[in-house]
């Protein structure tokens, strides 16, 4: 590998398959800058698209390999050659229709790590019966869910800052009026007691000018 390239995969590379990886190779490293990155979608996983044209081909020659099993069977029966060709054929029909039903030929096999297109594709389609399992929708945005939340808990708090200033206001309204009310009271004390203190002035002074009235009587008698 030079310069941290190298082949995903050695099919048709003619090499075993052994890469050693550049030690002395410097990754730039964007992290720590202070603007953001360039492509933010770059950031988030995405999954390995895996080549259909490799997944076809392989699929193809475990047809063929099938095939050629048949051939050599009939072959060492001495069976005519006319009628192992047709039996050829009528057999690559089948199992190339079933290939096309099924979507592969056979059981499931183990898979290995050199196999990267089979685990990509064995992987988007365990993903897609996982979906289906949890019924999430084709268009699910991750952290979609946590963006709703945060919503609906921002409404929420704009329904309790817009319900304390109504309650607020009419507090202050109930006070205020309150206020006017006892001061109304307090005047009208005021009053009542303004109108009793005068009456009993009133009745002092005739009381007063009574008795005065009559020493006056007295003294003239006399």
């Amino acid at each position: 590998m030079s310069d941290n390239v190298g082949l995903s995969t050695p099919r048709g590379s003619g090499t075993s398959g052994y890469v050693q990886r550049n030690l002395a190779q410097m990754r730039p490293r964007d992290m720590g800058a202070p603007y953001a990155p360039r492509d933010v979608e770059n950031l988030h996983h995405k999954p390995r698209v895996p080549d259909q044209g490799l997944l076809e081909h392989d699929r193809k020659r475990e047809v063929e390999v099938k095939v050629f099993e048949l051939r050599d069977k009939l072959e060492d029966e001495g069976v005519d050659e006319d009628e192992i060709e047709d039996q050829c054929s009528a057999l690559r029909a089948k199992l190339l229709a079933e290939m096309n039903k099924k979507g592969g030929v056979g059981p499931q096999r183990n898979l290995k790590m050199h196999q990267v297109h089979e685990l990509a594709d064995a992987k988007i389609k365990e993903s897609e019966r996982l979906r289906q399992a949890l019924k999430i929708s084709k268009d699910y945005q991750e952290g979609s869910h946590w963006r709703r939340q945060e919503e609906r808990v921002k409404k929420a708090a704009e329904r309790d800052e817009g319900g304390g200033e109504m309650k607020s206001e009419h507090v202050r309204e109930v006070t205020e009026g309150g206020g006017g009310g006892r001061d109304r009271d307090r005047d009208g004390g005021r009053e009542r007691r303004r109108e009793r203190s005068g009456s009993r002035d009133g009745r002092n002074r005739r009381d007063r000018r009574g008795r005065d009235d009559s020493r006056g009587r007295d003294g003239d008698r006399n």
